[in-house]
Formats: C-alpha cells, sequence, structure tokens
C-alpha cells in the first residue's frame, strides 16, 4: 500500500514538472490540480489584482488562471506535505507548468523561498459561484 502510494507521487511529480495539468476530480470527488507553484515578486506589493483588490504579500491569496474569484484552495508541497488554505483573487501564472502563484508570506509556510518554485498539488476547498 505504502509503495503504491509512493508511486503515485512519483508519477505524479514527474507529470506535473512536464506541464500543468488540467483540474481533476479525484476519487474522493475533490477538484484537484497538479503543477507547479511559486511567488509574487516584492514588486508586486500594493498594486491591483485581476478582481480589484489591492495586493498585499501577507494575505492568503493566490494567482489561478481558471478559478473563480474568491475561490479556496488547499495548496499542498509534494515535498513536504506542508499545506496552506488561500483565496484566488488574481489571474496567473502565465509560465507554462506552473498553476498558481502565491503571495509570498504563504508560499514561505511551505517552502524556503531560495528554492523559487515548487511542485504541489492544489485541491478547491470552497468553490466561488
Amino acid at each position: 500500500m505504502i509503495l503504491k502510494k509512493l508511486t503515485v507521487t512519483f508519477i505524479a511529480i514527474i507529470l506535473a514538472g512536464c506541464s500543468s495539468q488540467p483540474l481533476v476530480k479525484s476519487s474522493s470527488g475533490e477538484l484537484t490540480q497538479l503543477g507547479k507553484a511559486s511567488f509574487y515578486a516584492d514588486k508586486y506589493q500594493g498594486r491591483t489584482t485581476a478582481n480589484g483588490e489591492r495586493f498585499d504579500q501577507q494575505a492568503a491569496t493566490a494567482a489561478h488562471l481558471k478559478l473563480a474569484f474568491g475561490t479556496k484552495v488547499k495548496v499542498t508541497n509534494l515535498a513536504n506535505n506542508k499545506s496552506v488554505i488561500v483565496r484566488v483573487n488574481d489571474r496567473g501564472p502565465y509560465i507554462r507548468g506552473r498553476i498558481i502563484d502565491l503571495s509570498s508570506s504563504m508560499f514561505k509556510k511551505i517552502a524556503d523561498p531560495k528554492v523559487g518554485v515548487i511542485d504541489v498539488q492544489v485541491t478547491v476547498i470552497d468553490k466561488a459561484n
């Protein structure tokens, strides 16, 4: 059983490294997506996000290309299983393979910022209308 889970996780990480995956419904009915996460540069502090809010590096927010504004997601670092819950309030990232941009404070909770980009699983926990 453990070997099977490790094998599935390993395959997921390899696939996530190749390109971003679409949002899919897991066996438990959750919408999930595998890919890479990065974080906003400091120059975006205070700028207007796609939904009209001011960006705040300390907020539990993120950018996603397709999820509706207000959707809450759990972002899990596949390397260490640490996770954060964030609300989508912006669009992006616009780099192939990346599926979510986190505020720097949220990224720091799940990874060392020196790494820059990490493999993650995004799970929708509260879908906005």
